[in-house]
Order: structure tokens, then sequence, then C-alpha cells
């Protein structure tokens, strides 16, 4: 086989690439088609190299074949979230100087109001949908373009602390095929074979989901999408489809663990590599999976602005709690307040060096004040490195309690109260309080019935008075995105309202 989607697909044309949310089968063949397609299309319109153009659909077949088009025209392809309002979407499109947005029949009404605030007026949509053309005849009847070069991905971070900002990277200038290759090497290194089957179990916008999608293609693998996650439609995919490997975070762990026990029954045998990040896993929950599963999981530390970190599970069971060491290419470092590199085992702000830099778009002074002078960037974690270089992630510094002069690690204590069997989901984190500034108060949404003082019993036993929450309060459902991702800000920010803090 080749190195790159482009290479197996001409040499493969009729093996299968890719299953739709729906089970429709789509062949290399028509796959690398589409995405050829799609770049005439894009040049039809005058994106040239480094121009950009976004989507905001849900899981869809033509998200995979326009990152391919992207890939090979040169262009920045900047993923929305469509939880997003109109409002919040029609900012990245103009901050990001989209020249064209793609979406599927659930985003229509929104994007369209998005593209109207930005002044957008090149709209393309999987499904017939009023003010938008087509998506399947986009770049038709154009020929193949001649000037393939490799593009990219703009992300936009999250933006907890402001507006949302574009990570963009130079973009090489190299064909799109040893690019591609290049970053199918990357996931080899993790261990990803060939031949393989990925499992797209989170939406595409999310930064590394589409890149593990995007680059399990050019590996040579089979990609398959579901849509809307659920523990039983997971597991069926990974018996029906021989799923070798999938990218999850720990959310999605705690939901299959606390799921009826006849869910056990699918046949998870075919599971080489589950690769998990984005959030601290608690380390019983990953004792479980591993009981569960077997040594497949690996777990990583990485962020938009790049990474990182990858443990393997021998490692992490001689170690536990480790997101592991630097992979090839990083370095980590642990510094202080002061710019001051901490030794071994002292807790401080996570930084980290990459082989290629970033920047923020349109925004220079975020740029300026995410790298320190060593050439190291930060996105806010603490942690520490132990004596052999692993990395122990604590939390985010924006989510850390200080109560009395003492800082408290939410992820500690959410850990701890995740295990209790009526537990569905925690969060935990910092309210005011007039004597100690700060005290932990936890929200917990039930899977049975509990009371809280039950819970605050269950803490005091495995943590310290200090750690266990004050108070405890329930709500029906958690606001997390579909990746799993808690926007405790909802949930905290109210019982600061007036008091000058909102993170």
């Amino acid at each position: 086989m080749g190195g790159s989607f482009w290479e197996h697909a001409a040499e493969a044309p009729d093996r299968l690439a890719l299953v739709a949310p729906d089970g429709q089968e789509w062949s290399a063949g028509a796959l690398r088609a589409a995405s050829a397609r799609l770049a005439a299309g894009l040049r039809s319109i005058g994106c040239q190299p480094g121009d950009v153009v976004a989507f905001a659909m849900h899981n869809v077949a033509e998200i995979l074949a326009l990152s391919l088009a992207t890939g090979e025209a040169g262009v920045y392809l900047v993923p929305i979230n469509w939880h997003l309002t109109a409002e919040e979407i029609g900012y990245i499109l103009a901050d990001s100087d989209a020249k064209a947005v793609f979406c599927s029949e659930q985003t229509a009404d929104c994007v369209r109001q998005a593209a109207d605030q930005a002044g957008l007026n090149q709209r393309y949509c999987a499904t017939p949908a009023a003010g938008f053309a087509l998506l399947s005849e986009f770049g038709a009847q154009r020929p193949a373009i001649t000037d393939r070069t490799a593009g990219g991905v703009m992300s936009y971070t999250s933006g907890t602390t402001g507006k949302p900002k574009g990570v963009r990277r130079p973009l090489l200038p190299y064909p799109p095929e040893p690019v591609a290759a290049g970053h199918a090497g990357f996931l080899a290194g993790f261990g990803l074979l060939p031949d393989g089957v990925h499992l797209v179990v989170s939406p595409l916008y999310h930064t590394a989901v589409l890149y593990y999608a995007t680059n399990t293609l050019h590996l040579g693998q089979t990609v398959v999408l579901m849509d809307k996650w659920t523990p039983a439609g997971t597991l069926e995919r990974i018996e029906t489809y021989g799923v070798t490997n999938s990218h999850m975070v720990p959310t999605q762990f705690v939901r299959l663990l606390k799921e009826r026990p006849s869910l056990r029954e699918y046949d998870v045998g075919s599971l080489k590599r589950v690769i998990h990040g984005a959030a601290p896993c608690p380390v019983e929950v990953k004792h479980q999976m591993l009981a569960w599963w077997g040594p497949v999981i690996f777990e990583y530390y990485a962020a938009t602005e790049g990474g990182g970190t990858i443990v393997s599970p021998q490692e992490w069971l001689q170690r536990p709690g480790t997101v592991g060491k630097p992979w090839e290419g990083a370095e980590i470092r642990i510094y202080d307040d002061d710019g001051n590199r901490l030794a071994p085992d002292a807790i401080g702000t996570v930084f980290i060096k990459m082989a290629q830099g970033f920047a923020y778009h349109k925004d220079p002074s975020k740029t300026d004040r995410a790298w320190n002078p060593d050439g190291f960037f930060t996105v806010g974690d603490a942690g520490y490195l132990d004596a052999d270089g692993y990395l122990y992630l604590c939390d985010r510094k924006a989510d850390m309690i200080i109560s009395g002069g003492v800082n408290i690690y939410p992820a500690e204590i959410e850990g701890v109260l995740i295990t209790h069997p009526a537990v569905m989901d925690v969060a935990v984190f910092g309210i005011p309080d007039a004597d100690w500034g700060e005290q932990v108060k936890a929200v917990i949404e039930l899977r049975s019935a509990v009371t809280p003082e039950a819970l605050l019993d269950f803490a005091r036993e495995k943590l310290a008075k200090y750690k266990c929450p004050r108070s405890i309060d329930f709500i029906d459902e958690m606001p997390r995105d579909p990746n799993g991702k808690l926007a405790k800000r909802k949930l905290r920010d109210p019982y600061w309202e007036g008091m000058g803090r909102s993170i």
C-alpha cells in the first residue's frame, strides 16, 4: 500500500473505506472521487492555497470527503460545533474569513442565520435546504485540480475566557501525499496498523476526532461513523464491523460501565487500540475498563494547540494516573507562576514544546501569552512530572479551588464520587466562602436514589476532610456536549455573579 488515502484508493478502489451512520457504505474509489470533486468545487469558487472554508454538520460521510478535499487543495478546514448559536457560528465564519460554509439537514436553519450575519453567500448543504446549494453538486462537471498541495485544519478553541480563536499552523509546501503519510505514520507510532477498522463515536467537529478519522483513512483503515453516541450502539458496531480502534473520552467509559450487564455479552475481542484523552480519567474507571476490554486502552495528553504525551496500558498499570511520557518530537516541562522550571514531583503549570508551532488567528497577544521564552506553550493545565519523566495532571488551573490558601483539585474529588454506584455524572467546583475564600461544591447527576449524606460519607472514606464537598446538589442532566466535554461554568458562574469572578 501507499502512504496516503489517495494512493490506497488508486490501488484498491473497491475496498470498503467508510460506513455512514445510516449504514451506507462508501468504497475507497467513491470517496476518492468525492474528494476530487469537492477540491474542484473549492477552486471553482476561488479558493486558493491558504484560504479557509468551514463546516457545521452532524456526523455525515461528506465531512470526511471535505476533509480530504481541503487536504489536497491547500485549504484550511474550520470545524464548527453545531451546538453553538447562530451568532456564535457567525462570529467564527467572519473571524476565520471563511469563503464557504457546509452544513447538514439538522444545522441548516442555524447556519443560514450565521451566514447571513457573516455576509457569506457560498453555502452548501448535504441535503436539499432553502438558501443552500446541494453539496453533491458542488464541483460537478469541473476538471480535477492540477495544483494539488497539502491543506490543514484550523480548529477554534472553546473560548472559556472570551471569544474563541482559531489555532493556525503554517501549511507545509508539499504535495498532499507525503504530508498525509506523515500523519499516518504518527498514528502507526501509536500502534495503529493498516487494514484496521476505526470507529468514530464522537462529533467530527472535535479536533482529535476529525484528526483520527481522516488519518486512519490515510493509514489504510475503514472508518465507521456514529452520529448519536450510545453504549449499545458502540458495542454493536464493534462486534459487527470487527472494530480494531477508536478514540473515546472518559465520560463514555463511565456510561459504558454503568449500563445494563447484558451489554457485556457483545464481542469486543477485535479491539487493539482504544485511545482516550480530552479529560482526566478516574483511576478506578480505567481499571474497570482494562478488566473488561483488556490491555488495549491507551491514553494521551494534548490540546487543540498540540501535544503531548501517551501511555500504554502496561505503563499505566505500573503508574496509575499518569498520562504518559512525551511522544516523539514533543517535550514537557513544569513551570511555576514566576516562570521558573520546577523539579520532579512539584506541581505547576504544564508547558509543551512541539516540532511545529502555531498562532492564534488574528490574536497575536494571546499567542504571545501562550508561549514562554523557552519556546514552550501552555493551555493552563496543572500537573507534575515524576522522576522518570511521566506526566500527571491535577486539573485545569482555572478549575482549581483555593480554600484557606490550600490548592484543591476538583478532578481528584470527581474521580472518587463517580465510582459510587448511584452516581451517573459529577462536577466539582469552588463557590464563595466568607471565611475560607472558596468552599467545595459538588453537583451530581444520579443513576439511582441516594442521599447527600451517604455520598459525603463515601467521599470522607477516600479523601482528606478539606477536599470533601461542603454541600451536594442534584441535577437532572449534566451540561455536557456529545464528546463528553463539561460546560462547568454553566454550573459555577451563577454562584460568582457580582463577585468579580467568571472563568
